[in-house]
């Protein structure tokens, strides 16, 4: 922020009770007076310091020690910051302008950012006998703003990531859908899943979601299902949000097709997953996780075409985002998924 000339008069204060007036000048007490502006000073972190025409020091209060180093009092500051004060006040007392503006200095931990007024204090006839330097830190404000932009910069990077897989369904969906009707169901369970999978990412402050969470979301989101119709097993990672949303879509074809031709088509049947690490698909040599869905189809059951929306999904779309393989295979009237996610799409303990 650029140093510019403030010609502020004087606050007029219309509101009697915010004034500094007592009402009987008989209990008026300037040294109380004196004790409670130091302690408003410094509870609220101002620093004053007023100098002559000169720029000697005459007084300076809640002024930490480091600011007082050196005949200027702003040794702690860089050289270049240091002189533009001085500017500041040596215009202040030439022309009798006011200038507002920040600084910055190394700290322990990272830049120190502070809001400086300089202001000329005149006399009864306008004349300038000093200068009137106050300093407020505003480190934490600085931070919090620039957490807010990147905040701000990481939604807007994934709503647009969510946008383009949206875009993706919605195309995907209309192409392999007969009627209007087929491309509403189809295209509203889709979005609802990514919505659920989402849903998870968020709360978790952008971090991601467990694998098992993620997973039962789904079922629970698609199908009215008991707990022993699905048999979870091996460890639970955490998927970082791309991994989240894909795998979640996964899991939602498989479930929609459960409810259609396997497992979850009838009672009693079970769905089993298992997650694992082991070697291969990373050209890092890290191991990566190996998720598998094993269920039973009904008898004469098939796979959905090569170029059906869930086998495209499956098979290409998802590991296509993560980077990794699968396969979706009919051995022996079961349906077997197996998906290969490389290291970086999660954590692990």
């Amino acid at each position: 922020m650029g140093s510019k000339t403030d010609s502020r008069a004087p606050p007029q204060v219309s509101d009697p009770k915010a004034s500094d007036e007592v009402i009987d000048p008989s209990l008026r007490d300037e040294s109380q007076l004196g004790r409670a502006l130091l302690h408003a000073l410094r509870n609220a972190g101002v620093s004053v310091l007023y100098q002559d025409r000169d720029l000697r020091t005459v007084w300076a209060r809640n002024m930490a020690a480091p600011w007082m180093q050196g005949a200027e009092g702003d040794t702690i500051l860089p050289p270049s910051q240091t002189s533009r004060i001085i500017s500041a006040r040596e215009d202040a007392i030439a022309t009798g302008n006011a200038h507002r503006f920040e600084i910055n200095a190394p700290g322990d931990d990272g830049l120190r950012w502070f809001e400086i007024w300089v202001d000329p204090d005149h006399d009864e006839k306008g004349v300038v006998r000093g200068v009137m330097t106050t300093k407020v830190e505003t480190t934490e404000r600085k931070r919090r703003e620039q957490s807010l932009r990147a905040l701000l910069r990481e939604v807007s990077h994934r709503s647009k990531n969510l946008l383009a897989i949206i875009q993706s369904i919605a195309s995907q969906t209309g192409r392999h859908s007969e009627t209007i009707s087929d491309f509403l169901t189809s295209f509203q369970g889709r979005l609802q899943s990514l919505a659920a999978s989402q849903d998870l990412v968020t709360s978790s402050n952008w971090r991601g979601a467990e694998l098992r969470e993620l997973i039962q979301g789904q079922f629970g989101h698609n199908a009215a299902y008991n707990e022993s119709e699905l048999h979870f097993e091996g460890i639970n990672p955490y998927l970082n949000p791309n991994a989240a949303l894909h795998i979640g879509l996964a899991m939602h074809e498989l479930v929609v097709n459960s409810l259609s031709h396997g497992a979850l088509s009838h009672p009693g049947g079970k769905i089993n997953v298992r997650s694992e690490m082991a070697d291969g698909g990373d050209a890092t040599d890290n191991p990566s996780l190996h998720l598998s869905w094993v269920e039973r189809l009904d008898r004469g059951s098939e796979l959905p075409p090569n170029r059906d929306f869930r086998r495209v999904t499956l098979e290409r779309v998802v590991p296509a985002a993560l980077n990794g393989q699968a396969s979706l295979e009919l051995v022996d009237d079961r349906l077997e998924y197996r998906l290969l996610i490389p290291s970086g799409n999660f954590e692990a303990d």
